[in-house]
């Protein structure tokens, strides 16, 4: 899955490069995200291809903007690619190669609040995921043929966003609850530990010393003058 495949999809309606960074945000980043300078260069390299097209617009609101549509031979290379196998890809996943490597920091409630923090976002994104859903929905009961072929796929990813990220609220929840039972464990064990056993700790250290002082205990023979 690529970058230039997404946009050829995007742009079967004309569109900026500011237009497709607003889409990326506001719905389809639950499964893609795009940063305007990745965007800009790959419909560049796409127009020199000949997959996509462009002409300047005027706008009301300020200067002028270009927009990119896909033309016929970036139509044949999307088919191609949809009608390959799905393919699932090797996904480098951010947040979990940091909590792989957390014990660097030898604070669980670093980890802790990692988590947490994590699965607030992940919860908002499934709020607003949920709130699109429901109005598509109650807009089907109105309407069943509300949903044409395109926006019906379109559904089709949104419920798998919903899905997703309600298993990592999920996978989030379970985390929290481990991470907390093993900090009240750590505590639990440094309140039993017996108090003769710091006192004799603390009594061993100063004969230890005294004996390194010493010579390891060895009386000194006087050097011959």
């Amino acid at each position: 899955m690529s970058l230039e495949h997404i946009l050829l999809g995007l742009l079967r309606e004309p569109a900026s490069g500011y237009d497709l960074k607003t889409l990326f945000d506001e719905r389809i980043h639950y499964f893609w995200a795009a940063e305007l300078s990745q965007i800009y260069p790959t419909l560049q390299k796409l127009e020199r291809e000949g997959f996509l097209s462009s002409r300047h617009a005027e706008s009301k609101r300020g200067p002028g903007r270009r927009l990119y549509q896909t033309t016929p031979a970036g139509h044949r290379a999307l088919r191609v690619w949809l009608q390959n196998e799905a393919g699932l890809g090797a996904d480098r996943v951010t947040y979990l190669a940091r909590l792989f490597l957390m014990d660097e920091l030898g604070d669980l409630q670093g980890t802790l609040q990692y988590l947490t923090h994590l699965r607030d976002q992940f919860a908002r994104n499934l709020s607003g995921l949920e709130a699109i859903e429901r109005e598509w929905e109650q807009r089907k009961a109105k309407n069943p043929d509300y949903l044409t072929p395109r926006m019906f796929h379109i559904f089709l990813t949104i419920r798998n966003g919903v899905c997703m990220l309600g298993a990592r609220v999920k996978w989030c929840d379970e985390c929290i609850r481990r991470v907390r039972e093993r900090i009240a464990k750590e505590r639990s064990h440094v309140r039993t530990i017996p108090k003769h056993s710091l006192d004799a700790h603390r009594v061993r250290q100063p004969r230890t010393r005294a004996v390194l002082d010493s010579g390891g205990g060895k009386k000194r023979r006087p050097s011959p003058r």
